[in-house]
């Protein structure tokens, strides 16, 4: 896919994964909107890029729709779809306490949460943007557009707690192959990038000596994963027009440890 001059729209683009994705694209030529709820980082990101910012609820109809919508009526219909909003807990499915033995288990509506923004939130957007796309003519091979979306090698290797986010993120990983088939006909390509431990906002706050554990744990580099570098990948499954269907690990060769 030739990718100056097209649209694209990046969920979560406010920080982290998002934000260096939206820088990638814009310096590609690419026009950006970015779909977050924090509306301060949003707009500076936009600023920057000369993008758009779009207040979006991932998890509600109307608040997409209208995200859609803003989105465009600046830029036209876009032919690029990175989600990256996301968020995790770490909850036992069941636990005791060791002070007073009380046993208590994994509230639901805890459970659900996570699902309906990883997986769900993850869905309403592709739905919705495969639609646009499937208006746009098809360029070069019949192709009308792409879509990179963002699980975890927790969907893969989940860690104690993480039953809740592993599952989103493995839902993520299940529907990637499905979804590229049923849009194939329409020339539009789904891929999904499964990071391992990037140094992002989620991590800003850790103490070194966590990141340092964190960093020694990757087999080589012994470093944390650099937003950049998620950036590449996901603008390479943008251009390169064979890929198609895939689930890859951007994770230094980690494994992740129960714990």
């Amino acid at each position: 896919m030739e990718l100056k001059g097209k649209a694209a729209v990046v969920t979560g683009g406010a920080s982290g994964l998002g934000a260096a994705t939206a820088r990638l694209l814009a310096a590609e030529g690419v026009k950006v909107a970015l779909f977050d709820l924090n509306a301060e980082k949003g707009e500076a990101v936009a600023a920057e890029i000369g993008g758009i910012f779009c207040q979006v609820n991932v998890c509600d109809d109307a608040s997409v729709d209208a995200g859609f919508e803003k989105a465009r009526a600046a830029h036209g219909q876009e032919a690029i779809l990175i989600n990256c909003a996301g968020t995790g807990n770490a909850v036992k499915t069941a636990s005791r306490s060791k002070e007073t033995g009380a046993i208590k288990h994994f509230p639901l509506d805890a459970f659900n949460m996570i699902i309906q923004i990883n997986l769900v939130g993850t869905f309403r957007c592709i739905a919705k943007s495969a639609a646009g796309m499937m208006t746009l003519e098809p360029g070069e091979f019949g192709e009308r557009g792409a879509i990179v979306n963002t699980a975890s090698v927790a969907a893969e290797d989940g860690q104690i707690g993480q039953a809740a986010y592993s599952a989103s993120k493995g839902g993520v990983v299940g529907m990637t192959l499905p979804i590229a088939r049923d849009l194939s006909g329409e020339g539009i390509r789904v891929n999904t990038i499964l990071p391992g431990i990037f140094n992002t906002p989620l991590l800003a706050a850790a103490p070194d000596n966590v990141k340092a554990a964190l960093s020694a744990s990757v087999p080589f580099p012994k470093r944390l994963g650099m937003p950049e570098e998620y950036a590449s990948l996901a603008v390479e499954m943008c251009r390169n027009s064979y890929f198609n269907g895939e689930d890859v690990r951007l994770d230094g060769a980690i494994r992740m440890a129960p714990r």
